[in-house]
């Protein structure tokens, strides 16, 4: 008889823990690890369970405190060598953003995965028992060692560093646009659909926590730039128009950011393709190269500014912040 590997699930709160309060008639964090554990029936056929109870919050409260709390938490269950790998419960507002985070400045081949629920247990089809035992079959199989952080969601597994929340129902909300789900889980197993990108590694314990994130839209101007400049942020990520264009007078605003030394990171504002210099006109992602701007890929805004804060809090070399963003992605 083979023995089971053993996982650890750190549960942080999020719709997975909730219930229907009768008298707020609204979902709230109720249900403990253990509870949660025990919605999952027969889980522990196939891996021992060890639970712990990190937080019990929604995820829009998780800020970048916990977040570093987190990091050193599961490192130090990894460190063990009892543990195959580490399965984090999470709220899915902000869930793509603290696996990105994850991703980034854990640097361990063994499995990390995370997942949540759209549908509260008070709620018929509640989706979070599913969702936690493909995440748990994920964290023991083979094929997730050196991946990176995992997303297991409606029994896809997606890539931390591609993996979006892409409707604010569906239970098949995450998925990955541009480059389909890592894998699957088939008879509680997973099944590898495709080779996982390179991983990017931030080594740091810090961040800088001034960084603004701004959306382009028709006739914008730069009055919000202007103010972020002047209150002391030190970075600014733009979600620009198609392959990275935005309004004039907007644009006025990021030369004057990178007058005064911000570094300003360009992405698109839409769901695939990568920002690139294709046109020349006033505002075009040309004007964003020839000052020194940082282009970002195919990251969405709220990951972009993730990657920002941590290469802030690692160095202030702007050739060395721009490699984390265009190494690898651009010639």
């Amino acid at each position: 008889m083979s023995i089971k590997k053993k996982v650890a699930v750190v549960f942080t709160g999020g719709t997975i823990s909730m219930t229907i309060d009768p008298e707020l008639g609204a979902a709230i964090p109720s249900l403990s690890g253990e509870e949660i554990l025990s919605l999952a029936t027969n889980i522990n056929k196939v891996a021992t369970i060890e639970g712990h109870n990190f937080d019990e919050i929604p995820s829009p409260h998780m800020t970048f405190e916990k977040l570093m709390e987190l990091k050193q938490y599961i490192n130090n269950l990894l460190e063990r060598e009892d543990i195959c790998g580490v399965v984090v419960t999470h709220g899915t507002d902000s869930l793509e953003e603290t696996a990105y985070f994850l991703d980034l400045v854990i640097n361990n081949d063994k499995p990390i995965v995370v997942t949540g629920a759209m549908r509260s247990s008070s709620e018929l089809g509640y989706d979070g028992s599913s969702n936690l035992s493909a995440a748990v079959c994920t964290a023991i199989s083979d094929a997730a060692v050196g991946k990176g952080v995992l997303v297991a969601m409606n029994n896809e597994i997606l890539l931390a560093s591609e993996v979006t929340k892409t409707d604010t129902l569906s239970l098949n909300t995450f998925q990955s646009p541009a480059h389909g789900p890592l894998g699957i889980i088939d008879c509680n197993q997973l099944l590898l659909l495709k080779d996982a990108s390179k991983k990017t590694f931030i080594d740091t314990d810090k961040y800088e926590p001034k960084v603004a994130l701004f959306k382009s839209g028709l006739d914008m101007g730069d009055d919000l730039i202007r103010f972020a400049a002047d209150s002391g942020y030190k970075g600014i990520v733009i979600e620009g128009m198609g392959r990275g264009n935005i309004p004039p007078e907007m644009f006025r605003g990021i030369e004057y950011a990178r007058e005064k030394g911000i570094e300003v990171v360009l992405v698109s504002r839409c769901l695939t393709g990568r920002v690139y210099d294709s046109y020349g006109y006033l505002g075009s992602g040309r004007d964003f190269r020839n000052i020194g701007c940082i282009f970002g890929g195919d990251l969405p805004g709220q990951k972009a500014r993730i990657k920002l804060m941590l290469a802030l809090g690692k160095t202030n070399d702007s050739q060395e912040i721009k490699d984390y963003f265009e190494k690898g992605v651009y010639c």
